[in-house]
């Protein structure tokens, strides 16, 4: 079985539903669609924010690349975690933009203010800064690669120094229905559009065949986004598939409904591992968990199940990662669970 991301299956059955429902129904083209209307106006109510400007693109890179190309010069770049996505997931797609990606050293995949405020005194001290690529956005994810969340202080805490130096603040929520869906969580909807410049609602993770909805507050940003949109190669002509999809997933909370599965189940797989003893990699409080098990133990496992490798330790022990998803069922943590029991149980 595979346990190896949180985009294996297709999409939730209301999606489908309604694509067949609405198949044969004519409608302009390029986002300029009712369904793109209507999903915009749900986004913008669930988010409590009615002057947000909503786009919709295919991908998480995609949405990344064309936030950020189109709101920063040439002469800037953006700040992130050494493990955010735009610096280790995605081919350069930043740099091939023309701006420099900015890491800073992580903890459990996340950044503080702190560093940001420590990065822009030392910038900003520069007897020639101009020889220097200028920091002006801050890139976070919501939860972040390790799958850890950022609480409300410290978003707070990100607001403040960004808006002490002039910097953008861009969340990249390609997984938010599970942040959101997490119990111990507590930024809302309606947080990241007080809080952010601009931000995104993952759908390709969280139950949709594929798309992500840019949600904008800074008016600096507004103006001509669908420019960059179509000259960063993301205009679907066929525009009303990612509407639709964003039109069923905000209606009747359908988002964070079907996300909260994905939560249950991992929570029960954690509890699950740890009552066996094993270790964890991540302080993962959503739908990625990161056991810790040895070259043999992974290897045993490697012939059963499908999962990712995600770092090998200094001890020869090696951290993997298994995902739970809108989909996932519990007969199948049953069968992996009774595996690793095996496994660990036979294999050193």
């Amino acid at each position: 079985m595979r346990f190896d991301t949180d985009y294996i299956e297709g999409c939730h059955p209301a999606i489908l539903q309604r694509l067949t429902e609405t198949n044969y129904c004519k409608q302009q083209g390029y986002g300029l669609d009712e369904y793109c209307a209507s999903a915009r106006e749900r986004i913008q109510k669930a988010c409590h924010a009615p002057n947000s400007d909503v786009h919709f693109v295919t991908g998480g890179t995609q949405a990344n690349v064309t936030v950020i190309s189109h709101a920063l010069r040439p002469y800037q770049g953006v700040l992130c975690a050494v493990t955010g996505h735009i610096n280790g997931h995605e081919t350069g797609a930043t740099e091939a933009r023309g701006h420099k990606v900015l890491p800073l050293p992580e903890k459990d995949a996340k950044i503080t203010a702190d560093q940001v405020d420590a990065y822009l005194c030392h910038y900003r001290s520069m007897e020639h800064p101009e020889h220097e690529v200028e920091p002006k956005m801050v890139y976070l994810s919501q939860p972040t690669e390790q799958g850890t969340l950022y609480s409300l202080a410290e978003l707070e805490a990100f607001r403040s120094v960004c808006d002490r130096y002039g910097l953008y603040l861009f969340i990249d929520g390609a997984r938010l229905g599970y942040a959101l869906a997490t119990p111990s969580n507590d930024v809302t909807l309606t947080d990241l559009a007080r809080l952010t410049d601009v931000f995104y609602i993952g759908g390709t993770k969280v139950g949709a065949m594929f798309g992500e909805a840019i949600v904008i507050q800074n008016e600096e940003i507004k103006p001509q986004f669908r420019y960059s949109i179509k000259q960063n190669e993301g205009m679907l002509a066929k525009g009303r598939y990612l509407g639709l999809q964003f039109d069923t997933l905000f209606t009747d909370d359908l988002y964070t409904t079907i996300a909260a599965n994905a939560i249950t189940l991992a929570d029960f797989l954690r509890d699950s591992l740890q009552e066996m003893g094993i270790s964890f990699f991540s302080s993962s409080p959503t739908n990625q968990i990161f056991p810790i098990f040895t070259r043999s133990q992974v290897e045993a496992l490697e012939q059963l199940h499908v999962f990712e490798r995600w770092s090998e330790l200094p001890d020869g022990r090696i951290a993997i990662r298994f995902c739970t998803s809108w989909a996932t069922e519990k007969a199948d943590l049953d069968q992996l669970l009774a595996d690793i029991q095996q496994i660990v149980e036979t294999v050193q």
